[in-house]
Formats: structure tokens, sequence, C-alpha cells
């Protein structure tokens, strides 16, 4: 996944305002402790970044967006 298609993703998701503030402040267990900027920062793949984001949030996330 391109990190644009994870951006455009996570926004489509939360909204625009909403997604920033997720991947800035939202430590998510799934990603070692880290945050999801934090995660993609140290080079983790937007598809493994992306599938934390999913499990974190499952019911958020529409299913088309999986």
């Amino acid at each position: 996944m391109r990190l644009t298609d994870f951006w455009a993703r996570l926004e489509e998701a939360f909204g625009s305002a909403y997604a920033g503030s997720i991947a800035r402040d939202q430590v998510l267990s799934q990603l070692g402790g880290r945050t999801i900027e934090q995660a993609l920062a140290g080079g983790e793949a937007t598809h493994v970044v992306w599938r934390a984001v999913v499990a974190a949030y499952p019911d958020r996330v529409p299913s088309r967006l999986r």
C-alpha cells in the first residue's frame, strides 16, 4: 500500500481533522506502543500499520477499506 493510499483511507475512516489526531496522539499496542506517525517514521510498512488501525478500531473502519 502506498503512503498516499494509507492517508486517504485513514481520512475516509476518521475524517480529515480526526485522522491527524489519531495518527499523532493515539498509541496502539499493535504497533508496539507507538503512534501511527512513529511507526511510519520508524520504517514500518504501511500495510502493517493499516492492519493495526483496523484491529484497534474495528467498528470505525468500513469493511470496504479493510
